[in-house]
């Protein structure tokens, strides 16, 4: 039974590994809490650019065997009823990964300790020390649960009270016995609403399917979806007559929340920090962006772990990813008529799509690798 430990981590997806595998690194004693036993069930439309790799040093040759490694040379986007356009950069440009497996490597290499298969019930602060559950003790903890982490929530997080979150439903599932799907593998198609309050999206990656849509009002996310499931049906993108079991989840995009990032001895990262790409709503580049970034405040801190000592990570999330303004309000974020207008022309432009959309919102090529 694990009982003290330096730092511990209450989430292993990207965000909650890359930290600690940074911390482990430099000589700390790490433990890694999630509620799953990994490798989980993790749905999500899961790309990862080279900006990434180069982040985390991957090695992609170790990493494609046995796992899927779908490299993307282009995108098809379009606005729905509207048409659609492909972008071919002739070259990879990103990686189509399954969730299950990426966050099981990641973690399972980062060297933390690891307790998986038990939820966070309860956490106190007592001289100094956190105390989890009652028996595991450490100096210093790490929010990385996502949007309704435990540690987000013991910071004052809303948890949709006053927090803007996107809601999204999406499934991912084999297609290799079920033939029907004219989607390429190396071109992921996105689709914006009429609306532009959210897109989705169809992403082959192998032999797997992978289908959602999100948007900021979650009132319409059902009808939404049932549409867009109705469309690419009638498109010949999904197999005929299938009926989908999509699952939900929730996210807040950078500027869209106002949570508490750092605190005494705690800090958050990821998703439970809210730091998704506000265009795109992508969240592992900034998750894993996040995880080296409070490793180096940790390290920095040199197991002083006040709210002082910790601040540099709250001014490194903002120069990395922009400063966060006022709260949005919750009844005003749907575009008017007009503007909405005028984004469906420019997404029909072919320039637009290919060096807005899809190389500043959803590549960031733009920006170079983060190295920590």
């Amino acid at each position: 039974m694990i009982n003290d430990c330096e730092v511990l981590i209450v989430g292993g997806g990207p965000a909650g590994s890359t930290c600690a595998a940074r911390l482990v690194r430099s000589g700390l004693d790490v433990v890694v809490m999630d509620k799953s036993a990994f490798p989980r069930d993790k749905v999500c439309a899961g790309w990862i650019t080279p900006q990434v790799v180069e982040t985390l040093s991957l090695d992609l040759a170790d990493y494609g065997r046995g796992r899927v490694l779908q490299p993307i040379t282009g995108f098809r986007t379009g606005v729905l009823g509207v048409g659609t356009q492909a972008s071919d950069y002739g070259g990879t440009v990103s990686y189509g990964i399954r969730r299950s497996e990426f966050d099981h490597y990641l973690l399972e290499r980062s060297g933390a300790r690891l307790v998986l298969g038990e939820p966070v019930t309860h956490i106190e602060r007592e001289g100094g020390i956190w105390r989890i559950n009652g028996s595991l003790r450490a100096r210093m903890l790490v929010g990385a649960g996502g949007h309704f982490c435990p540690v987000a929530r013991l910071l004052g997080a809303a948890l949709g009270r006053e927090e803007r979150a996107i809601a999204a439903q999406e499934i991912e599932f084999d297609v290799s016995d079920r033939p029907g799907s004219s989607v390429a593998g190396d071109m992921p198609e996105l689709y914006f609403c009429p609306d532009l309050s959210g897109y989705g999206w169809c992403f082959r990656k192998g032999n797997y399917l992978n289908v959602g849509l999100g948007r900021e009002d979650s009132h319409h996310l059902a009808e939404a979806v049932r549409a867009f499931w109705a469309w690419l049906e009638s498109q010949g993108k999904v197999p005929q007559g299938m009926t989908p079991r999509l699952k939900g989840h929730a996210y807040l995009l950078h500027g869209h929340g106002a949570r508490l990032r750092v605190d005494d001895a705690a800090l958050l990262v990821g998703d439970a920090a809210g730091l998704a790409y506000r265009q795109s709503g992508e969240g592992i580049r900034p998750a894993i962006e996040s995880g080296v970034l409070a490793a180096e405040a940790i390290r920095a801190a040199g197991g002083v772990y006040s709210r002082e000592r910790l601040a540099q990570y709250s001014d490194a999330l903002d120069e990395r990813f922009g400063r966060r303004g006022p709260p949005a309000a919750a009844d005003g974020h749907a575009p008017d008529g007009w503007r909405a207008r005028l984004g469906r022309r420019l997404l029909a432009s072919r320039w637009f799509a290919r060096h807005v959309v899809l190389d500043r919102w959803f590549l960031h090529a733009h920006q170079p690798a983060l190295r920590g």
